[in-house]
């Protein structure tokens, strides 16, 4: 079998890109998120919403395009597509918790396997911690997907039984994209839907702390 070789950060954001259905109104969390949107088929209509008060982003701008006013939550400089609305961050966040967003996708430091997400602290004395609007997003949105690389930066599993990272949500991650696989999160846990090639089941469950389940027809990611 070929070496299994991850995907980069923009190969993980055109994935999930893939699976956004026509007419979905999207929060973009910072970090790989935010480039979901430069994936987005031209022909597809997906509606993108930052929490500071847009509706209607569009893709990272060209040198031509800058402009140091228009800029999503994470500070990235942003366009708008035709028809786009700004608007108070009140209102903006009225939208989150009132239930209008159909799709929040976020980064994570871990998720366990029962969906709890852990994404905003690593450490329970942190004094400055950097909450954003996650932990509204997380309970608020119809749907949230998390978009990470599978393990740590020195190999420690990122999907885990039980979080041990201060808690932004619980039980509201449905899906998982990571570098090595697309894993859905259901009552019996972590169910694998793809994973790239060359990749074995024994192989990603090695870099997973808690049990993988393979759905009935698990594919090979492109």
């Amino acid at each position: 079998m070929a070496e299994a070789i991850p995907l980069d950060r923009a190969a993980m954001a055109a994935r999930v890109a893939r699976d956004i259905p026509e007419g979905w109104i999207v929060n973009l969390g910072v970090g790989v998120p935010t480039q979901v949107a430069d994936h987005v088929p031209l022909d597809r209509d997906v509606i993108f919403h930052s929490e500071n008060g847009i509706l209607g982003m569009g893709p990272a701008p060209t040198p031509e395009q800058f402009d140091p006013w228009l800029v999503n939550a994470g500070k990235k400089a942003v366009t708008l597509k035709p028809g786009a609305a700004l608007f108070h961050h009140a209102d903006s966040f009225a939208m989150i918790r009132g239930g209008h967003i159909d799709l929040c996708v976020l980064g994570a430091f871990e998720v366990a396997e029962t969906g709890d997400l852990a994404n905003w602290s690593t450490d329970s004395n942190d004094k400055t911690p950097a909450v954003g609007g996650a932990m509204d997003l997380a309970v608020g949105a119809k749907r949230v997907w998390v978009v990470m690389e599978h393990t740590t930066r020195d190999g420690r599993p990122r999907l885990v039984k039980t979080c041990s990272y201060p808690l932004t949500a619980l039980g509201s991650i449905s899906r998982i994209y990571t570098n090595l696989a697309v894993i859905d999160v259901e009552s019996k846990g972590f169910v694998v839907r793809e994973m790239i090639p060359g990749m074995t089941r024994e192989a990603l469950q090695n870099r997973t702390e808690a049990k993988l389940h393979l759905a009935a027809t698990t594919e090979r990611l492109s």
